[in-house]
């Protein structure tokens, strides 16, 4: 696709799952391609198939979102298309998610955007032209039971995105949220989380694969929501329109939660 060949792009968090897989699609759309991610070892060879660079560390913090600026600007000249798809899940109740929980999913859920577009952004302004895509998660517009610290970041991660597009969209800055529900990586099996992964799956996990399809076509159609999952927009819609009847429903669904997780706990309370 025209649209992608030669351009120079950043994917963060792109060692394995849905990062890995935008980059390999990107790649065989003819984009050149810095990649970064904590994971050193898969990192390396992620790129290395992709002959991509390697830029491995933090890059959510000031100081590690400008020395990846730097290196991708060093090695592509310009950086057409920002995809920033690292993200991390901590804590799955309120009482197990602590203050770091939280520190850590604000940091790299939401500032790492908001640092990255900072450094990006004068260029692409006076470019008049540039692509911000973000991986907010259908927690971004909905919520996601049991998993506080990651529903209310990615919300957040959502707004940012939103926030952008109507800020510099009339500018030449494009921006897209990729919202999926259960998509199978390592989050989705984290330990802990088998009950949630049952209604976060409720339409179907996809593959990593999926995801990077459903991007490149929304990115095709300069669509700002990117929802591999279709429901996901319906929900949306009724989440916004009958809020009590969503939440009253959401309820329900975390009264399911509570006893899926009691019977796990105590089989035995499941016998009769």
């Amino acid at each position: 696709m025209a649209l992608w060949d030669d351009k120079g792009v950043v994917v963060t968090g792109a060692a394995r799952g849905i990062g890995r897989a935008i980059a390999t699609r990107l790649h065989a759309e003819g984009a050149r391609l810095v990649l970064a991610d904590v994971l050193e070892e898969p990192l390396a060879e992620t790129a290395a198939s992709l002959n991509a660079v390697a830029v491995a560390g933090d890059c959510a913090s000031e100081a590690g979102a400008a020395r990846l600026v730097d290196a991708a600007r060093a090695e592509l000249g310009t950086i057409d298309v920002w995809v920033g798809n690292a993200g991390v899940l901590r804590g799955l109740d309120l009482d197990g998610t602590d203050e770091a929980d939280w520190a850590l999913s604000w940091d790299v859920n939401v500032m790492a955007h908001v640092r990255a577009a900072r450094l990006l952004l004068p260029d692409w302004l006076e470019r008049g032209e540039g692509r911000y895509v973000v991986t907010a998660s259908a927690a971004g517009l909905l919520t996601m039971l049991g998993a506080p610290a990651y529903s209310v970041t990615k919300h957040a991660t959502e707004s940012f995105a939103e926030w952008l597009a109507a800020t510099y969209g009339h500018r030449g800055v494009k921006v897209h949220a990729i919202c999926p529900q259960g998509v199978r990586t390592d989050m989705y099996d984290q330990p802990g989380s088998t009950v949630l992964a049952d209604i976060v799956g409720h339409d179907g996990a996809l593959s990593p694969d999926d995801v990077a399809d459903a991007l490149v076509n929304a990115v095709a159609a300069e669509q700002f929501l990117v929802l591999p999952h279709e429901e996901v927009g319906g929900y949306f819609a009724f989440r916004a329109n009958q809020t009590d009847k969503w939440l009253a429903g959401m309820q329900t669904l975390q009264a399911r939660v509570d006893d899926a997780s009691a019977t796990i706990k105590n089989p035995e309370q499941g016998a009769h």
